[in-house]
């Protein structure tokens, strides 16, 4: 199987046009370690911004569509609870051994962005098929109107890492748009190669950039760049350990052109690879 990419490896600055104007940026889930004790409860904290720091996310509950928990042996809806008060509740109980999926979804939020500003944003995400779109629509220099919306998973190894059969990490959670990991990344060594396939609305999203962010202890966030290939996967190795992101966006032109000229679709996933002793 070959996999088409690009890739360009830095230690990442934000741009300062993209930190200045552009509201959506990446979105994702990290819990207080990726590493637990079978029985454990974290409280997942909810993160936006750039570089694999950002900030925590200040969205108020209302803005949850879902929140599921997928465990190895059963799977826990927990939107009415996380949704009950205005403070977004995102405890979780991870009582199984194994690996743990929790996907995170949000409702639509809008931005506009004057033209040039709104071309940058496009270069800075890789959708280049909505820059040509824009011009061929004689919009390449108009305001860019866009409802967001933002899909988050993570994956936490509760206990022992051993043979997982049941193949949680690999779960499809009908995000509208979703990175699933091939291979459980916990299984995996430190210079492994990992496979993660991107569906949206459940089938493979070729051709689409996906950035690869590694942040390890004391070292500065690295990103690499990768493009899917023709099935909507792509390869890349895991060359140290620490926390991992890898991250997507989508965007179409919207439904109702009276609310918004594009909508744009956000994903995430996170996990962690431990150093010796620790798996």
């Amino acid at each position: 199987m070959l996999y088409h990419f690009r890739i360009l490896k830095c230690a990442l600055c934000l741009s300062p046009l993209l930190a200045a104007t552009a509201v959506a940026h990446e979105f994702w889930l990290l819990p207080p370690r990726f590493f637990v004790t079978a029985g454990d409860k974290i409280n997942l904290h909810v993160f936006v911004g750039g570089s694999f720091t950002g900030s925590r996310w200040s969205g108020k509950s209302t803005r949850l569509t879902s929140f599921v928990h997928y465990a190895p042996h059963d799977t826990t809806d927990l939107t009415t609870l996380a949704t009950r008060a205005d403070t977004l509740n995102t405890s979780v109980e991870l009582r199984q051994p194994g690996v743990h999926l929790l996907a995170f979804s949000t409702t639509n939020a809008f931005v506009e962005l004057d033209g040039p500003k709104f071309t940058a944003y496009l270069q800075e995400n890789g959708l280049e098929r909505t820059i040509a779109q824009r011009q061929q629509r004689g919009e390449a220099t108009t305001p860019g109107r866009e409802l967001y919306r933002r899909c988050a998973k993570t994956l936490v190894q509760a206990g022992p890492t051993r043979p997982d059969t049941l193949r949680t990490f690999a779960r499809h959670t009908a995000q509208p748009l979703e990175i699933v990991p091939e291979q459980n990344p916990y299984a995996l060594k430190p210079n492994a190669s990992l496979t993660c396939l991107v569906l949206y609305k459940g089938q493979p999203l070729p051709a689409s950039l996906v950035q690869v962010w590694q942040r390890a202890a004391g070292q500065p966030t690295v990103v690499s760049k990768l493009y899917t290939n023709k099935n909507g996967r792509v390869l890349f190795r895991l060359n140290s350990t620490g926390n991992y992101m890898v991250s997507t966006v989508y965007m179409e032109p919207a439904a109702d052109r009276k609310t918004a000229d594009w909508q744009s679709t956000w994903a995430t996933l996170t996990f962690g690879i431990a150093g010796k002793g620790l798996k």
